[in-house]
Order: C-alpha cells, then structure tokens, then sequence
C-alpha cells in the first residue's frame, strides 16, 4: 500500500539519487496527518459551534480542576500562542459565556479565566464525543499500534525540546 508521500520520495530518489530522502518520508508523513488530523478536527468541533482552539482553551480549564481557573499567562504557556491570540479568544468565550475573566485580587497584573458552569457542562458533553471520534480517527490502526505510535511520537517530541 502506497501514500502521497511514497511519490515524492520516489521523484527525489530518480532524481537525486545521491540523497537519501528517508527523514522526508517521516517528516513529510508527520506533517500531511497533522493538517489532516487537524481539518478533521475543526470540522467536528464547527458542527459544535467551536473552534478548535476555544475547545483546547475550555479543556484546559476543565481538566485544571476545581475552581477550573487558570491566569492568562497559564494559558499561553499550555497552547503555546502569544498573549495576542489568546486574548482574541478569551474575548469570544467570554462573549459565548463559557469563560469569564477578571483581574486576579491577589496581583493585579494577572488576568483570571474561570470556565462557567455553561462552559464546563458544555466540555463535558464534547470530551466524550471528541474522545470517540479520535478513536474513529485513528481505526486505521490497531491498539498496539496506537500505543507504539504515542511512544514514538513522545520520544520524537522529547528529542525536539518539548518537555513540561
């Protein structure tokens, strides 16, 4: 069985036979499932209402633990955007009412984002479904090779700096 992939190696193979293009293939395979993966994903979470990233924002807080708050700067630093972008989006959960934001009593430079009630019975509702559709995501792959998958991928992601 063949992929997109298998092509482009094929060319560069034929012609620059003096290369071994090897780490495209997992590269470029890497790549091509991540924006696949993702489009599946925006998909399944517009039919929710959501983007993605609000989605990411909301499990975030749900998955804190009670008071399901964290500060803006926490936030950052889980999705990896700038403080721009998730301020653009706090301000669309704010006005959906699934978020609110308030200036931390304690220290006045830092910004609190409490998941609402509406919010955490909302992520509630969507985890279950969003775990089963990874789970149809991924059928293609049997449980051992799901796990083998994660354990690579983790080593591949420790060897690339990103550690917690």
């Amino acid at each position: 069985m063949k992929d997109n992939v298998d092509g482009l190696l094929a060319q560069w193979r034929r012609e620059r036979p003096d290369i071994d293009p090897t780490p495209m293939g997992v590269v470029g395979r890497i790549s091509r499932s991540s924006r696949m993966l993702e489009r599946a994903l925006r998909e399944h979470f517009a039919a929710r209402d959501l983007q993605a990233h609000e989605f990411d924002i909301l499990a975030t807080l749900r998955r804190s633990g009670e008071p399901y708050r964290l500060t803006a700067g926490a936030l950052v630093q889980a999705s990896m955007v700038t403080y721009g972008a998730i301020a653009n989006r706090i301000d669309r959960l704010v006005a959906k009412e699934l978020v609110t934001r308030e200036t931390d009593p304690d220290n006045r430079r830092n910004v609190l984002i409490t998941l609402t009630d509406r919010g955490r019975q909302l992520v509630d509702e969507i985890v279950v479904d969003h775990v089963g559709h990874e789970r149809e995501l991924l059928a293609s792959l049997s449980e051992d090779e799901q796990s083998q998958l994660a354990e690579l991928l983790r080593k591949l992601l420790i060897g690339l700096g990103d550690a917690p």
